[in-house]
């Protein structure tokens, strides 16, 4: 029986509470594992679940399939929270759900935010996970790969919740408003237009979705009995839009990666974009201007020598003037990182080089490349021979200064991108003028080989 203080307490709740999917008829989206035929949708229909995982952003409807899965299925229903269930009480409930399989009770575990466990508290479900006394539904906004223990992650389906698109929240709002349990006693006249710019303010959260929705209906009046959700409300409450990002999650490596690359291909536009995303979401300016000088090395490197040091000088003007003057520095550094020509040679040549510090012997630097900085040192070699390219009339000289077993080993391959190709035209001048000549240690002179 339900009391008048259960009904308040409702009816008090937020919309997004009170109009909860209660099966997966009025669940909006996901259709790719709920849709007619798909995964989920037939585990839960022919009641055969195994331990997963929800990843996805927030408001996706995570927590509601767990739900709806709780509702269907016909089994014990234990949810877990990170911040109150401890380690104790993890093992004895675990214990419980095993003697109750003995009696062919299904036990069914949702955890909540399941990065916020720590490797102990994740640890205690795995035993039981493994021998099936439990089936475990977790869910979480952020990468499982890194968030949750690779053991327990191998023993569970990942089920990836994508957002909403602008029509699965349109449809979702105009369901919910012909839904007796949004509002209760009122109706609520509100335009296309409206609905369809609450949709694209949400960015496809459904949580976000639906408390506009209401925060709409609170603050527009009422004539006749009906709620007219009027345009300037509307423009009012869309003013600032609130951007799903993380500064030390996932998505703060995804939109990096999307300004690299973005550059990388050399598309200003795309590039301006997914910097603005990070600078808008908060992002640290003097972050962004570090992944700038790294690109200018990494990805222009000697194509255009000019590209490391107009990045540097943005980030001067980053720590000098701060958000939000300094937007401007940093969209005029990534507009010309973008435009000009890219070449990863200098990255390539560090990695190559690298290549071989690992894989041979690390041979003792030769005699003559030795600084002789005691007597005790030149009288062991340290020095002798040693050939100062200044004292040769072309500022070159065929000295060996590889090791031994290294001799013949190239890292820097020069392109023909922007300035780079100087350095390759001055970098074949060297080795053939040293394929070619010898240089004589006493007399600082040269012959011809």
């Amino acid at each position: 029986m339900v009391s008048l203080f259960d009904q308040v307490a409702e009816e008090n709740q937020p919309l997004a509470a009170r109009v909860r999917p209660r099966n997966l008829d009025e669940y909006f989206g996901q259709t790719q594992i709920v849709g007619p035929g798909k995964i989920l949708r037939n585990m839960i229909e022919r009641g055969q679940l195994s331990s997963m995982i929800f990843w996805g952003p927030p408001g996706v409807g995570k927590t509601t399939l767990a739900n709806i899965i709780a509702t269907h299925a016909k089994a014990k229903f234990i949810t877990f929270s990170a911040v109150t269930s401890g380690i104790k009480e993890i093992r004895q409930i675990m214990h419980e759900a095993e003697d109750n399989r003995q009696f062919g009770e299904q036990t069914l575990v949702f955890i909540d935010e399941i990065h916020r466990f720590n490797k102990a508290q994740q640890d205690a479900f795995l035993p039981f996970v493994e021998k099936g006394s439990i089936i475990l539904i977790g869910t979480t906004t952020e990468n499982p790969s890194f968030e949750v223990n690779s053991a327990l992650l191998s023993r569970c389906k990942v089920l990836v919740l994508e957002q909403l698109n602008v029509n699965e929240l349109v449809a979702m709002l105009k369901h919910v408003l012909n839904d007796d349990r949004a509002f209760p006693k009122q109706t609520i006249a509100i335009s296309d237009e409206n609905l369809h710019r609450i949709a694209e303010y949400a960015d496809g959260d459904a949580r976000t979705a639906l408390n506009t929705l209401e925060l709409a209906t609170l603050n527009s009046p009422e004539k006749d009995g009906i709620i007219q959700v009027a345009d300037t409300v509307m423009q009012e409450l869309l003013a600032k839009k609130m951007l799903f990002y993380d500064k030390t999650g996932e998505e703060h490596y995804n939109l990096i990666s999307a300004l690299h690359k973005s550059m990388r291909n050399s598309d200003p536009d795309a590039a301006v974009y997914w910097m603005t995303r990070m600078l808008d979401g908060g992002e640290d300016p003097l972050y962004i201007a570090r992944r700038l000088i790294r690109f200018a090395a990494e990805d222009v490197g000697l194509a255009d020598t000019r590209a490391l040091s107009l990045t540097t000088e943005v980030y001067q003007a980053c720590q000098f003037l701060g958000m939000p003057e300094c937007d401007i520095h940093l969209t005029e550094a990534v507009i010309y990182l973008s435009l000009v020509p890219k070449s990863n040679a200098i990255y390539k040549a560090r990695l190559n080089a690298a290549k071989d510090v690992k894989q041979t012997m690390n041979e003792p630097v030769p005699l003559h490349l030795r600084n002789a900085a005691t007597k005790l040192m030149k009288n062991l070699g340290y020095g002798k021979d040693y050939q100062l390219a200044h004292f040769y009339e072309d500022r070159l000289t065929d000295m060996q200064t590889m090791p031994d077993n290294l001799i013949g080993h190239t890292y820097y391959h020069p392109t023909d991108q922007g300035n780079e190709q100087a350095f390759k035209q001055r970098l074949n001048y060297i080795q053939q003028w040293k394929a070619n000549h010898h240089t004589d240690t006493q007399n600082h002179s040269t012959q011809p080989k």
